[in-house]
Order: structure tokens, then sequence, then C-alpha cells
């Protein structure tokens, strides 16, 4: 599976590790729901180190397809709410 940080390029990641990756979405899509700015950022930087530590960085002149992209870092709960109402980045 590739993965693209926002910002920071992508990573190419075992399939078995969809279960951790995983969890930690449905966990980032409470707090989305919910409106917790703080559990969102603190999950959001869990499920990006996730990404970082699991995953094989490609090369900074690859670009395959990404099967999950995920927002920079310093994205708000409000900026990734724009971004999956279909009117950004990521469809909605």
């Amino acid at each position: 599976m590739i993965v693209r940080i926002m910002g920071e390029g992508q990573w190419k990641l075992a399939d078995s590790h969809f279960v951790e990756l995983n969890k930690l979405d449905d966990e980032l899509l409470a707090e989305m729901e919910s409106g917790d700015e703080e559990g969102f950022q603190r999950t959001l930087g869990g499920l990006l180190d996730a990404v970082r530590r699991l995953g094989e960085p490609l090369a900074d002149d690859a670009l395959e397809p990404s099967e999950l992209i995920l927002p920079s870092p310093d994205a708000s709960l409000a900026e990734v709410r724009e971004m999956l109402s279909g009117n950004g980045l990521i469809p909605g």
C-alpha cells in the first residue's frame, strides 16, 4: 500500500500494517465527529508517526498512485473537514 502525507511525500507499507493504521484512522474520525481538536492533533500525529515508522519512504522523484492520502502534521480539524467535504483535495 502506498500512503501519501501531504507536503512530505510517499511511503510504501506492507498490507499487514492496515489493521494498525485503520484503528488510528477510526480514532481520528471519532475525534473529528466530536470536534475534539486536541485529540485530533494527538491522533493525527500518531497516525503520521506510524506511517513513517512502519513504511519505507519512496524516492522524492517517484510518483505512485496513493491508496491513502493523509493531511500534513500541521493541518487543523477544520481544514481536514473541508478536505473531506468534497471541496478540497481529498474526495468525500
